[in-house]
């Protein structure tokens, strides 16, 4: 059953054109992800399925009897509401009930029966139970709580419960997991897993992509492109479609180079030269000189020399009020470090990060930082420039020319064409930049000061998957230290070798391992190789660790057993991968194959690690 239907559709700010006569269908119970490079047009594209942006050409069909719900990337709720009152404005006839109800048991009312009447009549009780389910996983404890005081990540969730009380048939989504912690990331997953709205999502996130999506559609080169799977087959075929084009280009540069032999040889003034020759020659002309345009991310700056002494904590504590962040903490970092912290919002992963680059004093305790130590820290919350400066000035305000790996450099207009900004985008004030744009034009300004020590909160918030693709590439190869805060599983995974996991309450656990080791032993409850105590002591081995000669009874055991079980799973992962190379499998195979297969080697490799960690004492 058609739930959209999207005919030629075009759009165009001034002389720069985001897409251009692009058509779409969506059918009931479909989730499709929309991707595409920053600023080619994705939330554009949203706004105008909304109804909150017109279109130059085309229209736009919603099936008459659906109910549309679209999640923007900026809220414009009333500050002097109370989240209560934001989530319950609905036309939905349960939800109306539902606050007359409560209303009238709260302040009295001479209309109780007829209210308990409707709400039988409409499985409301149900829904009254479905509204509270929802408030308390998005993690929203009070509803009294105006609009003005909420937090950009609180009011992204009080944004999430209207939407999914509201139970719309259609779902628009721009970002849903931004400024989310992890758990209500995993809870929102889940749950659009099981729902059975029609949902169409820009997302950065890879792995809500890879579980929740069933469609991808590509933006690019102002054309849409459908591929029928997930994030895992949109990135083969994707490959599979550039490779059939550039083919395609070759064999029509061929064939065009004999046309054009023959176009020349013809006598101009003569009437039998072919009509429908010469026009296939044009057509052919067009497909020959198509450029395939690949934009990619350079990032081969100069690093600043790294000393031997890096990052030293000593006995650290700090609070808040009643509130601890940090209790006689102590940590020393080392020479290429690729650390990854995790946990909710609120336990203090920013504060930490603030006491390291000296921009917030603890309560007690020092930070000792190397004399060669050069941090480049970027902020969650962006970058903070006038709105009429242009994008060449942010990077001549630095430097005229920046050093490359190579010992050369590049003059500003230079880097920023090699960091995806093209000529025409150089004079453009900031104002006008994608909120991806901008984010990238930030990463940017912190890079180009050639750090050696560098932090990123949440760097994944509104860029694009492939300028995280090759972010991630230059991380995995960075010199230098690197601390990571991000909520974007996928992008920990490829990135850290261990975790800080922020507890609250001043506790933090140093986790050896990525996100899905973490992940997976805390959904299956089994311990995890720890590199450190909890943060309230100092990060040192513990005594019965450091005087231990030999295993117990029941560690010989556990070594054995490792030993038998870790090459049955080796085995079990050859099997798995050659299941994934036999031709003609279905997507859900290869999406169940793909899955198994990840989750086998997370496991071979935590197992692999208690298994190394044991044979030291054998």
């Amino acid at each position: 059953m058609n739930y959209l239907s999207v005919e030629d559709i075009s759009k165009s700010f001034g002389i720069k054109e985001l897409f251009n006569n692009i058509s779409l269908g969506l059918n009931k119970g479909e989730k499709v992800g929309l991707i595409a490079k920053n600023g080619a047009g994705k939330s554009t594209l949203l706004r105008i399925l909304a109804g909150d942006e017109t279109p130059d050409s085309g229209r736009v069909v919603f099936r008459n009897d659906i109910k549309v719900g679209y999640l923007a990337q900026k809220h414009s709720f009333d500050e002097n509401k109370s989240i209560k009152e934001i989530i319950y404005e609905s036309d939905n006839p349960s939800l109306k009930t539902v606050v007359n109800y409560e209303k009238c048991i709260q302040e009295g009312g001479d209309n109780l029966d007829e209210l308990i009447e409707q709400m039988n009549v409409l499985n409301a009780w149900d829904f009254e139970a479905f509204i509270a389910k929802i408030v308390d996983n998005l993690k929203i404890s009070d509803t009294s709580q105006l609009i003005g005081s909420l937090s950009g990540g609180q009011e992204k969730r009080v944004a999430l419960a209207k939407l999914l009380i509201d139970s719309p048939d259609f779902l628009l989504l721009d970002e849903p997991t931004n400024h989310l912690d992890l758990e209500i990331i995993e809870w929102l997953e889940d749950y659009f897993q099981k729902v059975n709205s029609t949902i169409l999502m820009v997302t950065h996130d890879r792995y809500f992509l890879e579980n929740v999506c069933d469609v991808i559609f590509e933006l690019d080169q102002k054309q849409l492109f459908r591929y029928e799977g997930n994030y895992s087959y949109f990135v083969d075929k994707k490959s599979q479609r550039e490779e059939e084009d550039l083919s395609t280009i070759h064999k029509a540069k061929n064939l065009m180079r004999k046309e054009l032999e023959w176009m020349r040889r013809m006598p101009k003034a003569r009437g039998t030269k072919s009509k429908a020759r010469i026009d296939s020659f044009y057509d052919l002309k067009s497909v020959a000189t198509k450029k395939i345009k690949k934009d990619n991310l350079n990032l081969d700056l100069q690093m600043t020399r790294l000393g031997t002494k890096i990052v030293e904590l000593h006995k650290v504590s700090k609070s808040f009020n009643e509130k601890h962040i940090l209790s006689n903490f102590s940590y020393n970092f080392q020479r290429q470090e690729k650390l990854g912290i995790v946990g909710k919002n609120g336990t203090g992963k920013s504060t930490f990060l603030n006491i390291i680059t000296d921009q917030l004093s603890p309560d007690s305790g020092k930070v000792v930082v190397g004399e060669t130590i050069k941090f480049g820290y970027y902020k969650q919350e962006g970058i903070k420039l006038k709105d009429d400066k242009r994008v060449i000035d942010v990077v001549k305000d630095i430097a005229e020319h920046i050093p490359l790996e190579n010992g050369k450099t590049l003059p500003a207009s230079q880097f920023l064409e090699r960091f995806n900004f093209p000529s025409e985008l150089h004079y453009q004030f900031v104002s006008k930049l994608s909120g991806g744009e901008k984010r990238r034009l930030f990463l940017l300004t912190v890079l180009i000061e050639n750090p050696n020590f560098l932090i990123l909160d949440e760097p994944t918030n509104d860029l694009d998957v492939f300028t995280m693709n090759v972010l991630e590439e230059y991380l995995q190869n960075f010199k230098g230290c690197l601390i990571v805060v991000s909520h974007d599983r996928y992008f920990m995974d490829k990135i850290v070798d261990h975790l800080f996991v922020f507890e609250g309450n001043a506790q933090i656990n140093d986790i050896n391992g990525n996100y899905s080791t973490w992940y997976l032993a805390n959904k299956n409850k089994t311990e995890l190789p720890k590199k450190a105590k909890a943060a309230s002591t100092e990060v040192v081995k513990d005594v019965e660790e450091k005087d231990k000669k030999k295993l117990s009874f029941n560690e010989n055991r556990e070594y054995g057993q490792l030993d038998a079980e870790i090459p049955r799973l080796e085995k079990k992962k050859v099997d798995l991968e050659k299941k994934l190379s036999t031709e003609n499998l279905s997507v859900e195979d290869l999406t169940s194959i793909s899955i198994q297969l990840e989750a086998l080697i997370t496991e071979i490799d935590t197992k692999t690690d208690r298994w190394l960690y044991l044979s030291e004492f054998v």
